[in-house]
């Protein structure tokens, strides 16, 4: 999974045990951008960037690998979300928090040991008021347990700038998919799951 056992779910599987897909995407994104690797683009997209020298995509996040490999163009987050890497990640990710018995397959909602370890993080990891002190894994952490209160606390100019809060930017809004709910429909809503 994306965070050993021990030491419970990484900041992927959190964000998708919160919020679904969507939220997933968000914290690669982030990830991806800590490291430099994309900025914002044209329109509340997201673009590929010049990582830092050193910068290593070796890590084994398949969600993270196919993001920043489907941004052949920029995109926003609903159009990355079709992409099929993006899909693909997604699907794999899925299926990793249902072996772990944080989700259940049909219907496809979090289990009680996903909601139990969503509340123990929220009780240990109060929302940040700011960047200041954290390292990039805490900001990770944050933006899974928190969602667009953290992006906006946490990192304000991307966020803007590449479309991340709520429903994406200007040109997620003129998306029109012809009924696809942009990778949101295996939870059944495009907002995230009830406790």
């Amino acid at each position: 999974m994306s965070g050993s056992a021990a030491v419970g779910p990484g900041p992927l599987t959190v964000a998708l045990l919160r919020g679904g897909p969507r939220a997933a995407v968000k914290v690669a994104v982030v990830a991806l951008h800590l490291r430099g690797a994309v900025a914002p683009g044209p329109q509340g997209t997201i673009r590929t960037s010049n990582p830092s020298p050193g910068t290593s995509f070796a890590s084994g996040l398949a969600l993270e690998k196919a993001v920043r490999g489907s941004l052949y163009l920029p995109a926003g987050v609903r159009e990355l979300m079709d992409r099929p890497r993006v899909r693909r990640a997604l699907a794999e990710l899925r299926g990793e928090a249902a072996a772990a018995g944080l989700l259940r397959r049909l219907p496809p909602r979090r289990t009680r040991a996903a909601r139990r370890v969503l509340r123990e993080l929220r009780a240990s990891v109060p929302l940040p008021a700011g960047p200041e002190g954290l390292s990039p894994a805490e900001v990770l952490l944050a933006v899974a347990l928190y969602g667009d209160t953290a992006l906006t606390a946490l990192v304000p100019r991307f966020t803007e700038a590449a479309g991340l809060k709520g429903r994406g930017g200007p040109q997620e809004r003129g998306l029109s998919r012809g009924g696809d709910m942009g990778g949101d429909a295996f939870i059944g809503c495009a907002g995230g799951w009830g406790a």
